[in-house]
């Protein structure tokens, strides 16, 4: 179902048109993508546009996001396997999108960004699936997806609280919430800064703003605990380094070997949470609940 964003009416979209019943609002179309938020296309905030093209190009060897995406993969096959329809919130250049198409290839996949910019690499990677620019704080379905998810991306949103009960009123009866966020307030630096966050989350935090949200938890940890000596040691440094001087890129640039270690430490730590460890801290946090209101 389609939420209109000028009068609230909840309607069903006929095939491919999107154009509420009742008013007769429809989403402009910028770039080629269907526009829920066309004011914010170009000018979003919480990020930098300009991000998007290094990040395709280093994502996909870059041993945190491979890392990422394994555990995001055994995630959604161990808490949602019989899912259908999945919307990934704030799905940037697709990367994470494109390796549960590989998966799923029979799921029917979407996709938003509040930039279009991240939407074109997207597309690029996912040429099948349903991508449109959207603010979360706005998100136009009700009751539509088995799945939604959002990764590293609440903490971009000065009111996240809004965006987790948008995303629960989003998903099916009983559907799956999968979310990560970076994690400990301690750790944050002029890196958080620089990359627009908001928050780093505690624990506690995070799960109860999830259940405000009308979920119920079903399983939450931390990973990037083996190398979190190593986060520290680098957020430390930073810490007092002024925003202008700070480069996240030559974090993402790591020498092979390095990257190469980083990987298998971290495939130790998914294979302890794939059998049930709950890791207590790490820089970041994976957190799966089920939808229980409405």
């Amino acid at each position: 179902m389609i939420r209109c964003l000028s009068c609230q009416s909840v309607f069903a979209a006929a095939s491919n048109e999107v154009t509420c019943i009742n008013c007769g609002w429809t989403p402009p179309e910028i770039e080629g993508f269907r526009a829920f938020a066309p004011e914010f296309a170009s000018c979003g905030g919480g990020f930098e546009p300009e991000y998007f093209k290094e990040l395709a190009e280093l994502e996909a060897d870059n041993f945190w996001f491979r890392s990422r995406n394994k555990l995001l993969l055994w995630a959604l096959k161990s808490y949602s396997p019989e899912f259908h329809s999945l919307l990934e919130v704030g799905c940037g250049t697709g990367y994470v999108l494109s390796g549960i198409a590989a998966a799923y290839p029979n799921a029917k996949l979407s996709g938003s960004e509040i930039f279009t910019e991240g939407l074109k690499f997207a597309s690029e990677r996912l040429p099948s699936a349903s991508l449109a620019q959207m603010d979360a704080r706005g998100i136009p379905f009700v009751d539509e997806f088995d799945v939604v998810c959002a990764f590293d991306v609440l903490e971009h949103i000065e009111d996240d609280e809004l965006v987790l009960r948008q995303m629960c009123a989003a998903l099916k009866a009983n559907g799956t919430l999968l979310v990560t966020v970076p994690q400990h307030p301690w750790l944050w630096s002029s890196i958080d800064e620089y990359s627009h966050h908001f928050r780093r989350y505690t624990e506690s935090e995070l799960r109860n703003k999830v259940e405000m949200a009308g979920f119920e938890v079903v399983r939450s940890t931390s990973f990037v605990t083996l190398l979190l000596p190593a986060m520290a040691a680098s957020r430390i440094k930073s810490k007092e380094k002024p925003v202008s001087e700070i480069d996240v890129r030559s974090e993402l640039r790591l020498p092979p070997m390095v990257n190469h270690v980083f990987s298998t430490i971290l495939s130790c730590e998914i294979a302890l949470i794939k059998a049930g460890i709950n890791m207590p801290v790490g820089g970041s946090r994976l957190l799966v609940a089920r939808k229980t209101k409405g």
